[in-house]
Protein backbone atom coordinates (compact mmCIF):
# COMPACT_ATOMS: atom_id res chain seq x y z
CA UNK A 1 0.00 0.00 0.00
CA UNK A 2 1.17 3.52 -0.86
CA UNK A 3 2.27 5.95 1.82
CA UNK A 4 0.35 9.14 2.53
CA UNK A 5 2.64 12.12 3.10
CA UNK A 6 1.95 15.12 5.30
CA UNK A 7 4.17 18.20 5.34
CA UNK A 8 4.21 20.07 8.65
CA UNK A 9 1.90 17.71 10.56
CA UNK A 10 0.79 18.51 14.08
CA UNK A 11 3.33 16.86 16.37
CA UNK A 12 1.50 15.08 19.15
CA UNK A 13 2.80 12.36 21.50
CA UNK A 14 1.72 9.60 19.08
CA UNK A 15 3.67 11.14 16.18
CA UNK A 16 6.68 11.82 18.42
CA UNK A 17 6.70 8.20 19.58
CA UNK A 18 6.17 6.94 16.02
CA UNK A 19 9.20 8.89 14.81
CA UNK A 20 11.29 7.57 17.70
CA UNK A 21 10.20 3.98 16.97
CA UNK A 22 11.03 4.38 13.28
CA UNK A 23 14.42 5.89 14.13
CA UNK A 24 15.23 2.90 16.35
CA UNK A 25 14.09 0.41 13.70
CA UNK A 26 16.06 2.11 10.92
CA UNK A 27 19.22 2.37 13.02
CA UNK A 28 19.03 -1.22 14.22
CA UNK A 29 18.58 -2.40 10.64
CA UNK A 30 21.88 -0.71 9.73
CA UNK A 31 20.50 2.64 8.55
CA UNK A 32 22.79 5.66 8.59
CA UNK A 33 20.68 8.14 10.57
CA UNK A 34 23.11 9.48 13.13
CA UNK A 35 23.65 6.41 15.28
CA UNK A 36 25.26 3.00 15.10
CA UNK A 37 23.02 0.21 16.38
CA UNK A 38 21.92 -1.30 18.50
CA UNK A 39 19.94 1.60 19.98
CA UNK A 40 16.80 2.05 22.04
CA UNK A 41 14.20 4.82 22.11
CA UNK A 42 16.07 6.26 25.10
CA UNK A 43 19.16 6.61 22.89
CA UNK A 44 17.42 8.47 20.04
CA UNK A 45 15.03 10.55 22.16
CA UNK A 46 17.52 13.38 22.96
CA UNK A 47 18.33 13.82 19.26
CA UNK A 48 14.65 13.70 18.36
CA UNK A 49 13.98 16.36 20.98
CA UNK A 50 16.54 18.63 19.27
CA UNK A 51 14.69 18.16 15.97
CA UNK A 52 11.33 18.89 17.60
CA UNK A 53 12.67 22.04 19.28
CA UNK A 54 13.96 23.20 15.88
CA UNK A 55 10.43 22.60 14.51
CA UNK A 56 8.84 24.75 17.19
CA UNK A 57 11.43 27.46 16.60
CA UNK A 58 10.72 27.43 12.85
CA UNK A 59 14.21 26.23 11.90
CA UNK A 60 13.11 22.78 10.71
CA UNK A 61 10.11 21.46 8.78
CA UNK A 62 8.83 17.88 8.96
CA UNK A 63 7.57 15.47 6.32
CA UNK A 64 5.88 12.27 7.53
CA UNK A 65 4.73 9.29 5.47
CA UNK A 66 2.10 7.03 7.02
CA UNK A 67 1.02 3.57 5.92
CA UNK A 68 -2.61 2.51 5.46
CA UNK A 69 -2.94 1.84 9.19
CA UNK A 70 -1.71 5.35 10.04
CA UNK A 71 1.66 4.13 11.33
CA UNK A 72 4.72 6.36 10.78
CA UNK A 73 6.62 4.61 7.98
CA UNK A 74 8.80 7.40 6.54
CA UNK A 75 10.22 10.67 7.85
CA UNK A 76 12.46 13.48 6.66
CA UNK A 77 13.32 16.83 8.18
CA UNK A 78 14.15 19.95 6.20
CA UNK A 79 16.47 22.41 7.95
CA UNK A 80 16.10 26.00 6.83
CA UNK A 81 19.20 28.11 6.46
CA UNK A 82 19.42 31.16 8.66
CA UNK A 83 22.55 32.53 6.95
CA UNK A 84 21.36 35.38 4.75
CA UNK A 85 23.49 34.22 1.80
CA UNK A 86 22.21 30.63 1.89
CA UNK A 87 18.45 30.91 2.32
CA UNK A 88 17.92 29.64 -1.23
CA UNK A 89 18.63 26.02 -0.23
CA UNK A 90 17.66 23.69 2.61
CA UNK A 91 19.28 20.65 4.24
CA UNK A 92 17.48 17.29 4.32
CA UNK A 93 18.11 15.51 7.63
CA UNK A 94 17.23 12.19 9.21
CA UNK A 95 15.70 10.69 6.07
CA UNK A 96 14.16 7.35 7.09
CA UNK A 97 11.94 4.63 5.66
CA UNK A 98 10.70 1.65 7.66
CA UNK A 99 13.14 -1.19 6.88
CA UNK A 100 10.20 -3.57 6.36
CA UNK A 101 8.98 -1.31 3.53
CA UNK A 102 12.29 -0.86 1.72
CA UNK A 103 12.44 -2.08 -1.85
CA UNK A 104 8.81 -1.04 -2.54
CA UNK A 105 9.53 2.43 -3.90
CA UNK A 106 8.72 4.17 -0.61
CA UNK A 107 12.17 5.77 -0.42
CA UNK A 108 11.76 7.30 -3.87
CA UNK A 109 8.25 8.42 -2.94
CA UNK A 110 9.62 10.05 0.22
CA UNK A 111 12.32 11.88 -1.75
CA UNK A 112 9.78 13.07 -4.35
CA UNK A 113 7.45 14.30 -1.59
CA UNK A 114 10.40 16.01 0.08
CA UNK A 115 11.28 17.82 -3.16
CA UNK A 116 7.63 18.91 -3.52
CA UNK A 117 7.63 20.15 0.08
CA UNK A 118 10.85 22.13 -0.50
CA UNK A 119 9.40 23.63 -3.69
CA UNK A 120 6.48 24.94 -1.62
CA UNK A 121 8.89 27.01 0.48
CA UNK A 122 9.37 30.53 -0.79
CA UNK A 123 12.76 31.14 -2.37
CA UNK A 124 14.09 27.59 -1.95
CA UNK A 125 15.93 26.44 -5.07
CA UNK A 126 17.77 23.30 -3.93
CA UNK A 127 18.04 20.57 -1.31
CA UNK A 128 21.38 19.45 0.08
CA UNK A 129 21.93 16.33 2.12
CA UNK A 130 24.80 14.46 3.61
CA UNK A 131 25.06 10.69 3.58
CA UNK A 132 27.43 8.09 4.98
CA UNK A 133 29.68 6.37 2.48
CA UNK A 134 30.14 2.63 2.31
CA UNK A 135 26.43 1.81 2.15
CA UNK A 136 25.60 2.79 -1.43
CA UNK A 137 23.30 5.60 -0.29
CA UNK A 138 24.81 7.99 -2.82
CA UNK A 139 23.56 5.69 -5.60
CA UNK A 140 20.02 5.78 -4.21
CA UNK A 141 20.06 9.57 -3.94
CA UNK A 142 21.55 9.86 -7.45
CA UNK A 143 18.65 7.75 -8.74
CA UNK A 144 16.35 10.33 -7.10
CA UNK A 145 18.03 13.16 -9.04
CA UNK A 146 20.69 14.24 -6.55
CA UNK A 147 24.25 14.92 -7.69
CA UNK A 148 27.33 14.33 -5.56
CA UNK A 149 28.95 17.73 -4.95
CA UNK A 150 31.42 16.92 -2.20
CA UNK A 151 33.11 14.14 -0.28
CA UNK A 152 35.23 14.20 2.85
CA UNK A 153 37.14 10.92 3.13
CA UNK A 154 36.95 9.09 6.46
CA UNK A 155 34.99 11.90 8.13
CA UNK A 156 32.52 9.60 9.88
CA UNK A 157 33.85 7.17 12.47
CA UNK A 158 31.30 4.39 13.02
CA UNK A 159 33.73 2.31 15.12
CA UNK A 160 37.44 2.35 15.95
CA UNK A 161 39.26 1.69 12.70
CA UNK A 162 36.04 1.91 10.66
CA UNK A 163 35.73 5.30 9.01
CA UNK A 164 33.32 6.27 6.24
CA UNK A 165 33.22 9.14 3.78
CA UNK A 166 30.83 12.04 4.36
CA UNK A 167 29.15 12.61 1.01
CA UNK A 168 27.27 15.81 0.15
CA UNK A 169 24.52 15.57 -2.47
CA UNK A 170 22.48 18.36 -4.13
CA UNK A 171 19.10 18.39 -5.84
CA UNK A 172 18.30 21.56 -7.82
CA UNK A 173 14.54 22.13 -7.67
CA UNK A 174 14.08 23.84 -11.07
Amino acid sequence: MTLTFTFDPVVDPALRDGIAELWVDVTNAGGAVGFVGPVTADDVRPELLKHLVALTEGRHRLLVGRDGAGRVAAVAFLALNTHRLMTHWVWAYTVMVDPARQGRGDGRALMAALADAARSLEGVEAIRLSCRGGLGLEHFYAACGYKEVGRVPDAIRVAPGEDRDDITMLLPLH
